[in-house]
């Protein structure tokens, strides 16, 4: 005698069935983002909220930037890049300054004007500082090791920068921002950005 097979299911078999494929699918998206998200975010790109008046104007509290942190394993940053960096005494916290002094080069703060001393200029040349619109008093040199850098605030009067804890190794840059996407009036590419005056 042939039996016929039963292949209906029950409500409930099918609800069963219906889970364990919608908690399936959801197992596998969260797998193949992970797989592919959390790489990106700690070694390509990473989205950094600004905190602070430090930057300002360049950047003010609200900006929401990516921050690309591939280049630098590559390339050596250069002066006047922006960068965001972690603080060398609690690398929990994260900061974005300016770079104005380079490995191996004597930086001389005096009267608001940041002057290097380097191989190529023993004399010293004056950086130019016209974006900078917040300025302090103090007076200031230092001497760069070969994989230290200085960096400031382009808020002078309110940036706690390399005046303060000193330069900056190169092992603490995270990367530089290369979108600002909020606020919307001012999304831009390479934000802060400096271009020399010919």
């Amino acid at each position: 005698m042939n039996e016929e097979k039963n292949d209906s299911l029950t409500p409930e078999t099918k609800k069963k069935s219906t889970l364990k494929g919608i908690i399936r699918e959801v197992f596998i998206f969260a797998l193949i983002a992970f797989g592919i998200v959390l790489p990106f975010r700690m070694y390509i790109a990473e989205p950094y909220l600004v905190d602070g008046r430090s930057m300002d104007p360049t950047f003010a509290t609200g900006d929401y930037l990516i921050v690309d942190k591939i280049s630098y394993a590559f390339n050596a940053p250069e002066r006047n890049s922006v960068v965001v960096l972690k603080y060398p005494k609690d690398t929990n916290k994260s900061f974005i300054k300016r770079i104005v002094g380079l490995p191996g080069e004597t930086v001389i703060i005096k009267d608001n004007v940041v002057t290097i001393v380097n191989a190529e200029n023993p004399d010293g040349f004056v950086v130019d500082g016209s974006y900078v619109t917040h300025t302090s008093t103090g007076s200031y040199e230092k001497e760069l090791e070969e994989d230290e850098y200085y960096v400031l605030g382009d808020n002078r009067a309110e940036s706690f920068d390399s005046r303060f804890w000193g330069p900056l190794q190169k092992k603490y840059i995270i990367g530089r921002p290369i979108i600002r996407l909020f606020p919307l009036t001012k999304i831009d590419i390479l934000p802060g950005k400096y271009y020399e005056k010919n």
